[in-house]
C-alpha cells in the first residue's frame, strides 16, 4: 500500500517528541509535512520534510491523507473539527477535547464522513502498565480490592511562559494527565459505577487546577487516580492489592525521558531493542502462598515490557488502510473527558455521583 503522508501540527513538546519520531518510526506512514508557525526547529531536526506556516496549507494539500494535531488543549477540538471536514483522517493529542459535547460532535463528524479520528492515548503502550495487565491477567494476586495510578511532580513553583500554566478549562493537571490515568483505568476495569473526586489548586500561586484524586467505583473494588506538583518524594506508579497479594511499581516509563535526551527512535523491524527498561527499576509481587500463614510473603521481581508507542501509529495505520480496528477510539476519547468533567462536578459538589456516558 501507498505511504499515507501525515503532517504534524505544532512543534512543541508534543510533536518533537511523542509524534514525529514515532511517525517517522513506522513503515506506511510518511511525514510529508510540520506545520510550524514560527521558527527553525522543525526543519533542522527533518530537514527533508515540508515545513508549513499555516494549518490551512496543510488542510489544502490533497497530497495529504493524515493530520495530527499536538497543538495546545484548547485547540485540540477546532482544529480535529476543521480536519476531519477538508476530508482528513486525524489524531488527536489527549485531552481529545474540552468537554465531552465537542468530543461527541467531532467523533460524530468522523463517523458520518467515514474517517479515522484517534485519541492519542498512548500510555496504553507504556511497559510499566503493560506489565501491569499481565500482572493482572495472571491472576496470582487474587480478587483486585485497590488500585492506584498516580503521575506526581514536584513544581512548585508555576513555570513561565507556557500555556499549560495558563487559566482555561482545557489546562492544568486535570486535562494534561488525567487523560492518561483515566483511560488506562477504564482500559483495565471498564466503566465505573460512581466517581468522587477533588480538583484542587494546592500550590501558593497557580492559575491552573494542579492537583487532582479521582475515586472511580467498581463492584468491590476502588480505582484512585492522582496526580499533584508538590510530591518532593512521588508514590509508585501504581500499587495494586487483592486478596493474595500486591504488586507495586515505582518511576515511569523510560519513552519520554530518553526522547528529550535526544534519543533516536529505530524503525519497526529494527533488531535493536527499544528502551528496555534496567532491572533496577522493575516493579516487585508479594504473595501469601498460604492464605492462612499471611506473615509468610513471597517477593518477586516481575521484568517490565517493552513499551512502545511506535506500535499506536502502527494500528493507525492500519485502520486508515481497512486492514485492522482502530484501538484508540472516539468513544473512548468521549468517555474519558466525560469522567474529567464528572471529577469536576464532583470536586464542586463534594458528593459521589453516578457515571453516565
Amino acid at each position: 500500500m501507498a505511504p499515507i503522508n501525515t503532517a504534524v501540527i505544532g512543534f512543541g513538546l508534543a510533536g518533537r517528541v511523542f509524534h514525529t519520531p514515532f511517525i517517522s518510526a513506522v513503515p506506511g506512514l510518511h511525514l510529508e509535512a510540520i506545520v510550524q508557525r514560527h521558527g527553525d526547529a522543525a526543519s533542522k531536526a527533518y530537514p527533508s520534510v515540508r515545513i508549513l506556516r499555516s494549518v490551512e496549507e496543510a488542510l489544502a494539500d490533497p497530497a495529504l491523507q493524515l493530520i495530527v494535531v499536538a497543538t495546545p488543549n484548547e485547540t485540540h477540538y477546532p482544529l480535529a473539527k476543521q480536519a476531519l471536514l477538508a476530508g482528513k483522517h486525524v489524531v488527536v493529542d489527549k485531552p481529545f477535547a474540552a468537554t465531552s459535547a465537542e468530543a461527541r460532535e467531532i467523533a460524530g463528524i468522523a463517523q458520518q464522513r467515514k474517517l479515522v479520528l484517534a485519541p492519542f492515548h498512548n500510555r496504553r503502550w507504556d511497559g510499566d502498565f503493560l506489565t501491569l495487565r499481565k500482572v493482572i491477567a495472571g491472576g496470582q494476586l487474587g480478587r483486585l480490592i485497590t488500585f492506584e495510578s498516580h503521575f506526581d511532580r514536584f513544581r512548585p513553583l508555576p513555570r513561565e511562559a507556557t500555556w499549560k500554566e495558563s487559566a482555561n478549562e482545557a489546562n492544568g493537571m486535570l486535562f494534561d494527565l488525567g487523560p492518561h490515568l483515566v483511560d488506562q483505568t477504564l482500559v483495565l476495569f471498564g466503566a465505573p459505577e460512581a466517581i468522587t473526586a477533588t480538583v484542587r489548586r494546592d500550590r501558593d500561586t497557580t492559575d491552573i487546577e494542579d492537583a487532582f484524586d479521582i475515586t472511580l467505583h467498581y463492584p468491590r473494588l476502588l480505582a484512585h487516580c492522582r496526580a499533584a506538583m508538590l510530591a518532593a518524594k512521588p508514590a509508585p506508579r501504581f500499587l495494586l492489592h487483592g486478596t493474595h497479594g500486591s504488586f507495586r511499581k515505582y518511576g515511569v516509563d523510560p519513552q519520554e525521558p530518553a526522547l528529550v535526551a535526544g534519543a533516536t527512535v529505530p524503525p519497526v523491524g529494527d533488531k535493536r531493542s527499544w528502551l528496555p527498561e534496567p532491572s533496577s527499576e522493575w516493579g516487585t509481587t508479594a504473595i501469601a502462598p498460604n492464605l492462612a500463614d499471611p506473615g509468610i510473603l513471597v517477593r518477586t521481581q516481575v521484568p517490565t515490557e517493552n513499551g512502545d508507542y511506535r506500535l499506536y501509529y502502527a494500528n493507525v495505520r492500519d485502520a486508515i488502510n481497512g486492514i485492522a480496528p482502530l484501538v484508540v477510539t472516539p468513544d473512548d476519547g468521549y468517555r474519558v473527558i466525560r469522567i474529567l468533567e464528572l471529577a469536576r462536578e464532583s470536586s464542586r459538589e463534594r458528593r459521589t455521583l453516578p457515571v453516565t456516558f
